[in-house]
């Protein structure tokens, strides 16, 4: 798992606070993230041949919910003191894990529509309050053919009512957030932290390598996203997990682990979209 145990905490914070992103650069080793990718793609080919097991975020590009514990790293993740730290300072003592997943574009996948992921709650867009955070690792050295993530720095906080499901900004708002717009290019063992309503999309990809990229999604107590998903782990396992990892896992706790069938689908993200 070797990775950089050093970082500036409150920093991090305030970039969280005013960009509505953050990152960590070498927080696990290379080796550490290779692994993660073949946990990622073995998923990801297990789910696309069952009805429900992968929903489609554009044009060659999918998402995938896991179990916890078919991710070999999914411990070493929750655990990582940046990451306690960092769900401990924003979301509070009782943080809740409510999801992990895997986003994949693949050579095809094309510009997606401005958007946020889900509607934004009143904490937020009146009271500046993150009350969820989407913490992202990716399983390649992100190049620029690779259909980079691109982000809209300072639009967590926009109210967002009047938009398509409260998600999707009309096209006549796309230039403000292209004139934002940030592409960000990780390396193999790199973690982002953002709010999911930081306004952002995936962009074209030209490569013939996948780009996977892990997903962990963790709440405030009351934020409600674990309505959407279905996150379950068998007896055995839950009871090897230390408690700073139990004590947050918001999952059933089952005798054998069942196909997931996806919660949620983001209809607005099917089809492509043109960049300008």
């Amino acid at each position: 798992m070797a990775g950089d145990d050093h970082f500036d905490l409150e920093s991090n914070i305030a970039d969280l606070r005013n960009d509505g992103i953050t990152g960590l650069k070498g927080a696990f080793s290379r080796d550490w993230a290779d692994d993660m990718r073949e946990d990622m793609m073995t998923a990801f080919w297990e789910a696309i041949q069952r009805p429900g097991g992968a929903v489609g975020r554009g044009p060659r590009r999918w998402y995938v919910e896991i179990h916890p514990q078919n991710f070999r790293g999914f411990v070493d993740l929750v655990t990582h003191p940046w990451l306690v730290g960092m769900c401990t300072a924003v979301l509070g003592q009782d943080y809740q894990i409510v999801e992990i997943g895997l986003d994949v574009p693949f050579q095809g996948a094309k510009y997606q529509p401005w958007h946020r992921d889900f509607p934004s709650p009143v904490d937020t867009y009146r009271d500046r309050k993150i009350t969820s955070l989407a913490f992202n690792l990716t399983g390649v050295d992100v190049t620029e053919d690779m259909g980079p993530f691109e982000i809209a720095p300072g639009t967590q906080y926009d109210d967002g009512r009047k938009w398509k499901h409260e998600m999707f900004p009309d096209k006549s708002e796309w230039a403000r957030f292209q004139e934002r717009a940030t592409r960000k290019y990780p390396n193999r063992g790199d973690i982002s932290c953002r709010s999911a309503l930081t306004v952002h999309r995936g962009t074209e990809h030209g490569s013939p390598i996948a780009r996977p990229v892990m997903v962990l999604g963790v709440d405030a107590p009351g934020a409600g996203h674990a309505e959407l998903h279905d996150m379950m782990v068998t007896r055995e396992w839950y009871d090897t997990l230390p408690p700073i990892a139990r004590d947050h896992l918001v999952c059933r706790v089952v005798d054998d682990l069942q196909p997931i069938i996806q919660k949620h689908d983001i209809e607005g993200l099917v089809m492509g979209a043109d960049p300008t």
